[in-house]
């Protein structure tokens, strides 16, 4: 090895110094970023290809079912996937399927090989979040691992927030809505190009460090459940009618603002586009698929705090069932009254913050340390079938009743079982020891 590269190889940016662990972050919080922003790129422009293509809302729902229920299953195989060729090459497959899903939803010209590609994209997607964490637990574990996947997760969800807020800018300036669909590929292809920055650098890290790969944790073992306790199966209930009651409502919901309330789809078009994607996020609290973006605004301020005030007071269960209860009035107010949706939507992104900051750290105190991996595969796996079922449920219910009020009836019912079942949440772990109402103590675990 020459003089030179033994130097490079110790100095500022030696991958045992910070500046290359945060470099790694920057580009591995990116490789998420195109997933989230495709994800929704379909209901932010859901008005414009239910014209288009001259598709019920039935068919939007359907391109949301069909991209959670790949993910019912590879809840089994993506994780021991990874752990087998390692993560490099499970986050380069899983990048390439992401984008290749969201290039054949843009190409498509039929309904049916849309849906094939977004069965193409699921696969990738929730896989690579998966590679991601595992990935951010090589680099940060006993350092800033917290701070990592909070960094990667507030990325993922600007993805969100700008496919709802830039989707209809951009398929309005082009006069062309396959334009919001391919600019929703290219941020794919974006972070597929990030993800190869990533693998070089972990290679080079890996080389000189002597780095393990850590092992992915959301993986189900069957012989774990027998010994989970009520309060997980609770939670679990919580956790499907909770997030069936958020995710599928925001697929719906810029068609829903748009035809109750006539909020447009974009503001005044003037200048270019960079200049109308500024003007439609300015503009966030007018147009529909602004307001849709709020619940996600709301989360991405919120949840740190809230993260840390569940830290502080406990109270895990008891602001589960606050968060719960805060939905159902939510959906009922935006479903039979025309109270501008903005508000009932800020209520939606605290309770989006509160349930989650108390839910997922809740499960380590449930279960024992050993099967927290499976606890967290077997919930994700129960969640995937209320993603998949309810998109498909609420278009159908909107195609036969021409509107959305039986639909936020449905949402308001999940709300009130997400109750339900935090209430017995609450009072299986009372059973249990209280530990979800006690301030958390430095390593305890069930």
């Amino acid at each position: 090895m020459t003089a030179v590269a033994v130097e490079s190889e110790s100095g500022w940016f030696h991958p045992s110094r910070p500046v290359y662990r945060f470099t790694i972050l920057f580009f591995v919080a990116f490789i998420t970023y195109g997933s989230y922003f495709a994800y929704d790129s379909i209901g932010a422009i859901a008005p414009m290809i239910i014209e288009a293509m001259h598709i019920g809302r039935e068919q939007i729902g359907m391109m949301y079912s069909f991209y959670s229920w790949p993910n019912v299953v590879m809840v089994f195989f993506g994780g021991f996937l990874i752990d087998r060729i390692g993560t490099r090459r499970a986050s380069l497959l899983f990048s390439s399927l992401v984008f290749l899903g969201a290039l054949l939803v843009a190409v498509a010209k039929s309904f049916p090989l849309m849906l094939a590609g977004r069965v193409l994209f699921g696969i990738g997607s929730e896989s690579m979040i998966v590679a991601q964490s595992a990935i951010l637990a090589k680099w940060f574990k006993g350092k800033e691992l917290a701070l990592a996947f909070g960094v990667a997760l507030t990325i993922s969800r600007l993805g969100t927030l700008f496919s709802f807020n830039t989707e209809s800018a951009i398929a309005h300036y082009f006069d062309d809505w396959r334009m919001a669909l391919w600019a929703a590929a290219f941020f794919c292809f974006v972070s597929l190009l990030f993800n190869v920055v990533y693998v070089v650098l972990d290679r080079r890290g890996e080389r000189i460090l002597h780095l393990k790969e850590e092992k992915v944790e959301e993986k189900i073992r069957f012989r774990d459940v027998k010994t989970f306790p009520a309060s997980f199966w609770y939670i679990s209930l919580l956790c499907v009618t909770f997030y069936s009651a958020i995710f599928p409502f925001t697929a719906f919901s810029t068609d829903f603002f748009h035809q109750k309330w006539g909020l447009p789809l974009t503001v005044a078009q003037t200048g270019g586009i960079f200049g109308q994607v500024f003007d439609q996020i300015a503009h966030m609290f007018t147009t529909a698929g602004g307001v849709t973006s709020i619940i996600i605004f709301a989360s991405m301020i919120l949840a740190p705090f809230l993260g840390r005030m569940v830290d502080k007071i406990g109270r895990r269960g008891t602001l589960m069932i606050i968060g719960s209860l805060m939905m159902i009035p939510t959906y009922l107010i935006m479903g039979f009254t025309m109270v501008y949706p903005a508000i009932p939507m800020a209520v939606l992104g605290l309770a989006f913050s509160l349930v989650p900051a108390a839910m997922w750290p809740a499960v380590p105190l449930i279960v024992k340390e050993e099967h927290t991996g499976t606890a967290f595969g077997l919930m994700t796996m129960i969640q995937n079938f209320g993603l998949a079922a309810f998109p498909w449920i609420i278009g159908r219910l909107r195609d036969m009743t021409h509107d959305y009020r039986v639909g936020m009836v449905v949402f308001a019912s999940l709300g009130f079982l997400g109750l339900i079942f935090a209430i017995l949440l609450k009072q299986a772990d009372a059973r249990e020891g209280g530990r979800l109402e006690h301030v958390r103590l430095e390593g305890e675990t069930a």
